[in-house]
């Protein structure tokens, strides 16, 4: 008897697979290049520093989020729907209005950010001593919108390859100049480094951008007027998304800190890197080649939902192991990726972890609310995260410190991955393939499992079957990988193994 409601296309799990290991390559070297910024931060910094870089990242994540009216996103759809017809011209003319739109709102963001420093450094910190700090983050804000709109270009056209090179190019140099000036003058660099690092993107986005594309054709102002409100309509319900979800992050941030003090956001900004750390990877890769994809299908719910359970299917088998080690190994990562001095992180971490197990489950469905363009269902069900993380981690972090962030990380997710099915299966019909049932009743009871046996257990007896777990879900992926692969895609030596041990 079959596990799927579909039968398995090989070619489409390649191209799936294909794809992840393009930007999960390319996330791999930055993961390594993060390894030595982060342990640099954590040495020369502390967790004060490393939760004052937190703090600022937040801002400019919602003054990106406000300042880019969600172009970036919504050109990568303007972009794909032109590329779906293949008419230069077209694509030419959409590439076009993406570039100059985005050049203004970088404009319009740097502006912004610069005009309300004070009061925004009044807010956050009770105090203007970092308003200097946040207007120099401006610059950083006009490099990150203009990249963005270069990024949605290449990714409406699918060109993995090249965002691939961009993310490793983006990274080596972002860590090249951001350390030694870290290094040099210290918590006074972090609002600079934080611009190194958005500048870093600017010239490789721009070369790949601009050779895929050729000169439009000449482009009357109400024509240039129609493509600008296109990308607007649908950019404004991601902009909300991205404000809802970034201000839920900056004020999560803001509860800790007040709750623990600069030190708390340290640790908390710690663990949400490291949480997220091989799940971005799986993440990036579904949203860079899996949304365009989604998207051409988007009228034909039986193609869209086999869409969505092939590609939840490989990232549960692809992330699922990576998680459980992480979860297993939160304290000597913490060491690793830090310092000692971030230990008091390690049970956030771990309720990170379960959330991120969900996340990665709840993901792929979420994309069909916004391919089908269901703007109205898309923003109530932001606005409904948004209030429900923040409302929990109100009340977690006043019961149990720090770790209630996390632990409001998972709840947000239990409840978002019930909600996200019942609108999908009204929306498209959806249903999970029992593949898919089998690999989550794996991979969540024992997260649950190892959890638990840290929470109950001395440290090594839980190691230890953290460690079998582990183990286990490695090899289950990795079979479960190769049964769903072409037979010529699949090295000699994996298939002898598989052969023998089946």
């Amino acid at each position: 008897m079959t596990m799927r409601m579909t039968p398995p296309n090989s070619q489409t799990y390649s191209q799936i697979l294909k794809s992840t290991i393009l930007m999960g390559g390319s996330s791999l070297v930055n993961v390594a290049l993060s390894i030595v910024r982060n342990k640099a931060m954590a040495v020369l910094l502390g967790p004060e520093g490393v939760g004052l870089m937190g703090l600022y990242s937040a801002i400019l994540d919602i003054a990106q989020a406000v300042a880019g009216l969600g172009v970036g996103s919504s050109g990568v759809r303007q972009i794909a729907e032109a590329a779906g017809t293949d008419d230069a011209d077209r694509i030419a003319r959409s590439a076009a209005v993406l570039r100059r739109i985005s050049l203004a709102l970088g404009l319009f963001g740097a502006f912004l950010l610069l005009a309300l420093a004070f009061p925004i450094s009044d807010f956050t910190f009770g105090d203007y001593q970092h308003a200097g700090g946040i207007a120099l983050l401006s610059l950083a804000i006009f490099f990150r919108l203009v990249s963005a709109g270069q990024t949605a270009l290449i990714q409406g056209l699918r060109g993995i390859a090249d965002l691939a090179r961009i993310n490793v190019l983006a990274g080596l140099f972002g860590t090249a100049v951001s350390i030694p000036l870290i290094y040099l003058f210290g918590m006074q660099a972090i609002a600079p480094s934080l611009i190194v690092i958005a500048a870093a993107s600017i010239l490789p986005t721009w070369w790949y951008s601009r050779r895929i594309c050729t000169r439009p054709p000449p482009m009357p102002a109400h024509q240039f007027g129609r493509e600008v409100s296109a990308l607007l309509r649908l950019g404004f319900v991601f902009m909300a998304s991205g404000l809802l979800t970034f201000g839920a992050a900056y004020a999560i941030r803001l509860i800790v800190l007040k709750e623990g003090g600069v030190m708390a956001a340290g640790l908390y900004q710690a663990a949400w890197g490291l949480g997220g750390l091989y799940a971005g990877f799986i993440l990036q890769a579904m949203g860079t080649d899996f949304y365009p994809r989604l998207t051409a299908a988007a009228n034909n719910n039986a193609e869209c939902n086999r869409l969505v359970n092939e590609q939840a299917e490989i990232s549960m088998l692809l992330a699922g192991p990576g998680l459980l080690a992480t979860l297993t190994l939160a304290p000597l990562m913490m060491s690793l990726f830090y310092s000692t001095e971030f230990h008091g992180a390690v049970d956030l971490l771990r309720w990170i972890c379960l959330g991120m197990m969900l996340r990665i489950i709840s993901w792929p469905m979420g994309f069909i609310v916004v391919a089908k363009r269901t703007q109205a269902i898309f923003f109530w069900t932001e606005v409904a995260a948004a209030v429900v993380h923040v409302g929990l981690a109100w009340l977690l972090v006043s019961l149990f410190g720090t770790p209630g962030a996390g632990m409001a990380f998972f709840g947000l997710y239990v409840w978002h991955s019930i909600l996200i099915y019942v609108v999908v299966r009204k929306l498209a019909g959806f249903r999970w393939s029992c593949a898919n049932r089998r690999h989550a009743l794996l991979f969540l009871p024992l997260s649950g499992l190892v959890f638990l046996a840290f929470q109950v257990l001395p440290l090594w007896p839980a190691t230890a079957i953290g460690s079998i777990a582990v183990a286990l879900t490695g090899l289950y992926s990795l079979r479960m990988l190769v049964d769903l692969l072409p037979p010529e895609s699949v090295p000699a030596v994996i298939r002898g193994w598989i052969a023998k041990s089946a």
